[in-house]
């Protein structure tokens, strides 16, 4: 797969726009639409909270068909926690919408983020979405991806360019997240478009494979929110249609995959405070699964992540993350190396030379962390970021 430029927009077919509407208190882009011009296979995930916003509520409603053309969101806003007063304003979101480019309501789906508990300005959207409309462009991505930013300190687009059935297919995206990210979902919302041409049944399962592999491997604070979503276009565009599982499906799924990942490192490295992004590999695990479990433990570890900011080689908090996990694991088999340093072989400590030379490495701003277990072949990999004092200071005043 090769990177190309132009985020959503990439993809022949679509277009985005971003505006201010006057949700947020700043005058900074808060309103985002993405458009196809033909009628789209729709595929999406949404939050595993318990509590998820009307928007979702809606979206679910209209995913039944598998059909779409137009994505509205808005930033500094979450409409969550706003009972039947929230689902009628994302009723009329997606019914402004509709009106403004003539197409059917059941067509059009709604994402909103930010503060939970407040009423969206609702009239202040509805009667900013035929501005909006008049902007589109198919060089929109851009402007889109920054009005669905809340405390992101940088937009965050990618556009994917692979084989797929002998024929070129294109995958673009936008995302926004920051802060309360976690598996399951997290307080980020990504949007993809492509001209590949695919089964709505296979689209859906393809996105739930990507998803798994990339949004639900990170995690920057352990929490997850009420809002969370990603979604799928495909317009259908390019090759013959994807109509059952093989080769053309597996090299879809491959692109759809390194899209969603691509957005998902660039969640964490833009994680709340952040000053470094972590990849963690577990290899030699009884199974994926428990490779899985022993990676996500590293990764959520309060402990870990401030030892990381201290740029502190404490492999002690390390393993003792791998022992919380609540899979079998001989200590005595356990390899850990930061890059190409080991910190432990089979158990037994490197010394302090081996110790410094991870202190420099802690320096940088991306870090690998590996961990051999030597009991299977599983494996697993897991993206997070430090935790600063920055990240208190940011959450302290979100509001304010």
């Amino acid at each position: 797969m090769e990177r190309i430029e132009g985020g959503i927009t990439a993809v022949e077919g679509f277009s985005a726009a971003g505006t201010f509407a006057g949700v947020k208190k700043v005058e900074k882009a808060d309103l985002a639409l993405i458009f196809s011009e033909t009628v789209c296979n729709v595929a999406g995930v949404f939050t595993k909270n318990r509590f998820p916003a009307p928007p979702l509520l809606l979206d679910r409603k209209h995913l039944r068909k598998r059909k779409g053309q137009a994505i509205l969101a808005n930033s500094g806003n979450a409409n969550a926690f706003t009972g039947e007063r929230g689902y009628r304003d994302a009723e009329a979101m997606a019914a402004a919408a509709a009106r403004a480019l003539s197409v059917p309501v059941e067509s059009v789906y709604v994402a909103s983020t930010g503060v939970i508990g407040e009423f969206l300005p609702i009239e202040k959207i509805t009667g900013a979405v035929p501005r909006l409309v008049s902007q589109l462009s198919h060089g929109g991505g851009r402007a889109a991806a920054e009005a669905i930013m809340t405390t992101d300190t940088f937009s965050k687009e990618i556009a994917l360019a692979g084989e797929v059935g002998r024929q070129e297919v294109k995958i673009g995206g936008i995302a926004k997240g920051s802060g309360m990210i976690h598996p399951n979902m997290a307080t980020m919302l990504a949007f993809l478009a492509t001209d590949a041409a695919i089964q709505p049944h296979l689209l859906q399962e393809a996105l739930r494979q990507a998803a798994d592999r990339s949004f639900n491997r990170i995690t920057v604070d352990g929490d997850t929110s009420t809002n969370d979503m990603v979604l799928c276009f495909a317009n259908g565009r390019r090759g013959r249609e994807i109509r059952s599982k093989g080769r053309a499906y597996n090299q879809f799924v491959s692109l759809l995959e390194g899209a969603c990942l691509s957005l998902a490192k660039m969640i964490v490295r833009d994680g709340e405070g952040a000053t470094k992004l972590v990849e963690i590999t577990v290899t030699g695990a009884r199974s994926d699964s428990a490779a899985r479990r022993i990676a996500e433990s590293i990764a959520r570890s309060n402990l870990v992540k401030t030892a990381f900011f201290g740029q502190d080689a404490n492999w002690g908090r390390i393993v003792a993350a791998i022992g919380n996990a609540g899979v079998p694991v001989e200590p005595e088999q356990i390899n850990l190396s930061f890059g190409p340093v080991a910190l432990l072989r089979k158990g037994v400590y490197q010394g302090k030379e081996a110790e410094a030379k991870v202190a420099e490495l802690l320096k940088q701003r991306e870090v690998e962390l590996g961990v051999h277990l030597h009991s299977g072949k599983g494996h697993a990999a897991f993206w997070t970021s430090d935790l600063s004092f920055d990240y208190v200071k940011i959450n302290a005043a979100y509001r304010s």
